[in-house]
């Protein structure tokens, strides 16, 4: 993991009308790293990943990619630049199979024209031949391939989860970010996350940024984690750090009763 951060917030805020949903909130994921954003609900924490991705303007302060501001630019110019995301709410093509949720994708990376697809031209059957073997790759090292065929909406909750990762990763990004990846899976499913997290960044040399609730998944893969509590930081340091901090331990954690 280097020390040159990908991502750098500095200062950034966000109001709607009176209310502060984040305040001058700063802190950096490393390149190459696996850092984690957690807090109560209602922290701010998916409203960050909105301004991060240019869903929300920011209020004031900056978002930096590489050491460029992206906070002024539209969504898809964000994406192109190799910023992804997944959603806490599932937003799959529920009627796609699980081939062409990913194949979509994948045309965002097409360099063909329209005369080209049109008049099926060989730099077009090139490319869609490229397409889905990159489809077909991703389907296998997401362990998706079996069920390729089968529709988004009839796979088990814990593999749509996977899905929407493998499209996140079909746009080839540099950095990745993960809103509540294991929200409704169980300690199994949980755990093999985990262990998928580490193998994507390794795999695809991907930094990853990931909300999540489930504190066994933060603490056993990201290196760094940044707390929000009422939208403001509340610490930042790594797993150790936080877990030992009563601070944390009062507003998020909780207190084991004897």
């Amino acid at each position: 993991m280097s020390d040159t951060p990908i991502l750098e917030l500095k200062g950034l805020t966000k109001r709607f009308g009176g209310l502060t949903a984040v305040g001058d909130v700063s802190f950096k994921v490393s390149e190459g790293g696996i850092s984690g954003l957690i807090g109560p609900n209602g922290a701010g924490k998916t409203t960050i990943f909105n301004l991060i991705t240019g869903v929300y303007k920011v209020t004031a302060g900056e978002v930096l990619y590489r050491g460029n501001p992206i906070h002024n630019r539209e969504p898809y110019q964000i994406a192109d630049a190799g910023v992804t995301r997944t959603f806490q709410n599932i937003r799959l093509f529920k009627n796609l199979s699980a081939f062409d949720n990913v194949y979509t994708a994948c045309h965002t990376s097409a360099q063909y024209g329209i005369v080209e697809a049109l008049c099926r031209l060989p730099r077009f059957r090139r490319e869609e031949r490229a397409l889905k073997e990159k489809t077909r790759g991703l389907l296998e090292i997401m362990g998706l391939s079996d069920r390729a065929d089968v529709m988004a909406n009839n796979l088990p909750y814990g593999l749509q989860r996977r899905l929407e990762i493998t499209r996140a990763l079909a746009l080839d990004p540099k950095l990745l970010l993960l809103d509540e990846p294991a929200a409704g899976m169980n300690p199994d499913e949980t755990l093999n996350l985990m262990k998928l997290i580490g193998e994507i960044r390794d795999r695809f040399k991907l930094s990853v940024l990931v909300i999540e609730h489930h504190m066994d998944l933060i603490m056993g893969v990201c290196e760094h984690i940044h707390v929000l509590n009422f939208g403001c930081t509340l610490a930042d340091g790594s797993p150790e750090q936080v877990a030992g901090d009563p601070r944390v331990v009062d507003a998020y954690l909780g207190v084991e009763e004897e």
